[in-house]
């Protein structure tokens, strides 16, 4: 038992290592992954200050941030095992004698640190070019929030990543389709609570079904700890958006360990898995 869990704790750290050491080695990443999304923030910024609403450029500096965490669900997560596939290295995985899971792990963590400096940076930047106040109300509150919403978010990952290898070469085009629809149900650059007031009873539902996306509420809670002044605009009150974080998150990590058993299976009893023409 100990053998399996230090072999297990060894994988996660060797996947985590690349993501956390290796994406340092590449400056250009940096500079694509930090200052580029400014961009899309400024454009926002832009639009609320000419429509005479300036009190909303702080949800969309946080917004802009948090899509780093998306991209990279998207993009390092997701479709993570459809590129191991098409490189050779799915088969190393499959027949190392570790749990696929601690593998998955070492890649949420990985990505979850490695995101989160760039994450870090977009923010500082955009509080500073944009001169938006944060008031931490409760900061023991934020920090859970915002870590259940990483376990919650990356357990989803886990899912897709399975799901992706599943459906071969249509993960590319999953990943190009879960973009601008998540950033529109999400609100990543407006408030959730916008639905409601906009489309009633309707955009209640939307909010509701938008809500499995753990970004949705963990971004609502966040903006309401960092921008007190604009409760009003919150979903719900942000510890009964944690809650629910916290029931998603082992719901997410348990469903993605059933995935991949259905796909280790799947695999031993059809070989197809690791072939590279599907």
């Amino acid at each position: 038992m100990r053998v399996n869990l230090l072999l297990n704790l060894r994988a996660l750290v060797g996947r985590a290592y690349p993501r956390i050491i290796g994406a340092q080695r590449e400056p250009s990443w940096i500079f694509f992954e930090t200052l580029l999304p400014l961009l899309t923030i400024a454009a926002y910024v832009y639009i609320y200050e000419y429509l005479g609403v300036p009190q909303f450029v702080g949800f969309v500096v946080l917004g802009g941030t948090m899509v780093a965490f998306w991209m990279n669900i998207l993009w390092s997560m997701a479709a993570q095992f459809y590129w191991e596939k098409q490189i050779g290295n799915l088969q190393l995985y499959m027949m190392a004698p570790m749990s696929r899971m601690a593998l998955l792990g070492g890649m949420a963590v990985g990505g979850a640190v490695m995101t989160s400096t760039r994450a870090v940076a977009t923010l500082v930047l955009g509080v500073l070019i944009f001169r938006i106040t944060l008031v931490v109300l409760d900061p023991l509150l934020l920090l859970a929030i915002f870590l259940t919403t990483l376990a919650a978010l990356y357990g989803l990952g886990m899912i897709f990543a399975s799901v992706y290898l599943l459906y071969g070469r249509e993960a590319w085009h999953a990943s190009n389709l879960l973009q601008e629809p998540v950033f529109l149900v999400s609100g990543f650059y407006f408030p959730l609570k916008t639905f409601v007031t906009r489309l009633g009873a309707g955009g209640l539902w939307v909010a509701a079904g938008a809500s499995i996306i753990p970004m949705t509420l963990g971004l609502d809670a966040m903006r309401q700890l960092l921008f007190p002044e604009l409760l009003a605009y919150g979903l719900l009150r942000p510890d009964i958006e944690l809650l629910i974080l916290l029931i998603l998150a082992p719901v997410f990590i348990y469903l993605a360990r059933i995935s991949l058993a259905y796909l280790e299976r799947l695999g031993k009893e059809q070989g197809r898995l690791t072939l590279r023409h599907q």
